[in-house]
């Protein structure tokens, strides 16, 4: 009888068996399928991602370290006075030329009042000098005359002493009297030509004298408007801090004006992010205040020349102690179109959002030219001296004749 034994299997490791006869459980089927799933979504969103950097966010540069900044014009007094009047607080719109503050005028009108009377009076004393001048030209005539008289007197004399007709001291004393004649001629043509001297090349508006009153009243007179503190530029009225009653002196600040409509922004880039930055580029912003419903739209006109530490009070020495690297920012500045600005103000101080546009690479890093016209005007204060001239040349026409107007 054979006896059929059954091979051992379980002192040895089984054999694995082919991939065609692996069974999957349905939960590893999905796992499967979901980690290819997120497989692809994480390759399409890599190639998305890389696609937006080249095509879009290599070219654009942006930061919300970016604030409004403008010109704060500060209004101070010109000449010491005591406060009267405050016509403007703050918060309120000013015009160019408009009066914020008066001073107390008194002191001013005195001063200018004894400076009208000068100039007068100098004017006056300026004809004098003229006339004295066609005198002295009759008294050398009269000397002149004095003076041939005398010399023919001597002249006939002389010949008559030698006969005893005339004695010697007649003749002496004809002598004497042509010496007289001759100093008193002399002294005659000195004081013609120091008068001269006085007037000469000149008419009575523009001798010396004249045109020194001319300029105390010039100055009496715009003491005595700006005792009318004014507006230099148009905006609004801030950090009022002038009282009535309170006695000011040249220099001091009494509010500031806010030209709103000329407001910019400075923009705080990282050094690593101005590689392609170029004046001209676009620039797109938007304001906390206004959140994304509002886009302004600016130009960058400025990159800065230093970093906030290099022109601190105290900047950094970093040759001294430990050093850790830390990188720099650098303000940039962008103009904001008016027209904008008009439709939605901006305060100094507000918080924006910058986005440049450095797809345009053709523009300088620096700007190449000087500026050819100033960036800043006011011509509130050039009336005042064109009104003291028109008072000068009255002053002076009213005190001198027909004749020696021109």
């Amino acid at each position: 009888m054979t006896t059929e034994t059954t091979p051992n299997t379980s002192t040895g490791p089984a054999a694995p068996l082919p991939p065609s006869q692996v069974t999957r459980t349905p939960a590893q089927g999905k796992r499967r399928r979901a980690l290819l799933v997120l497989l692809a979504v994480v390759v399409v969103a890599g190639i998305a991602w890389l696609a937006y950097y080249l095509l879009v966010a290599r070219w654009h540069q942006d930061t919300d370290d970016a604030y409004v900044q403008g010109n704060i014009v500060s209004v101070t007094a010109q000449t010491p006075g005591t406060v009267v009047s405050i016509n403007a607080d703050d918060g309120m719109r000013v015009k160019a030329g408009q009066v914020l503050v008066r001073l107390d005028p008194n002191d001013a009108q005195v001063a200018l009042a004894q400076a009208e009377a000068n100039l007068a009076a100098t004017v006056r004393q300026v004809r004098g000098l003229y006339s004295s001048v066609d005198s002295a030209q009759a008294d050398i005539a009269v000397r002149e005359v004095a003076l041939r008289q005398a010399r023919a007197d001597v002249a006939r004399r002389s010949g008559l002493v030698a006969s005893g007709a005339v004695s010697s001291e007649e003749l002496a004393h004809a002598q004497a009297q042509l010496q007289a004649a001759e100093a008193a001629l002399s002294a005659s043509r000195g004081q013609l030509s120091r008068n001269r001297a006085l007037v000469d090349a000149t008419t009575v508006a523009s001798q010396p004298q004249v045109q020194a009153a001319a300029a105390q009243l010039r100055k009496a007179y715009l003491d005595l408007q700006r005792a009318a503190i004014m507006a230099p530029v148009d905006g609004f009225v801030a950090k009022r801090s002038v009282q009535l009653g309170q006695r000011v002196q040249p220099g001091g600040a009494l509010m500031a004006v806010i030209p709103l409509q000329d407001v910019w922004v400075d923009a705080n880039f990282k050094e690593t992010q101005l590689h392609n930055m170029r004046l001209g580029q676009p620039v797109r912003l938007t304001a906390d205040v206004y959140g994304d419903d509002v886009t302004f739209n600016g130009k960058l006109v400025s990159l800065g020349l230093g970093t906030g530490s290099a022109f601190a009070l105290l900047p950094a020495q970093n040759a001294s102690g430990n050093w850790i690297k830390i990188v720099q920012r650098i303000p940039v500045r962008i103009q904001l179109d008016p027209k904008q600005l008009r439709d939605h103000p901006l305060r100094l101080g507000m918080s924006m959002a910058v986005d440049v546009d450095v797809h345009e690479q053709g523009g300088p890093v620096l700007p190449a030219a000087a500026a050819d016209k100033p960036l800043l005007t006011t011509n509130a204060y050039a009336r005042q001296l064109h009104d003291a001239d028109a008072l000068i040349d009255d002053i002076i026409n009213r005190n001198l004749p027909r004749a020696r107007a021109s």
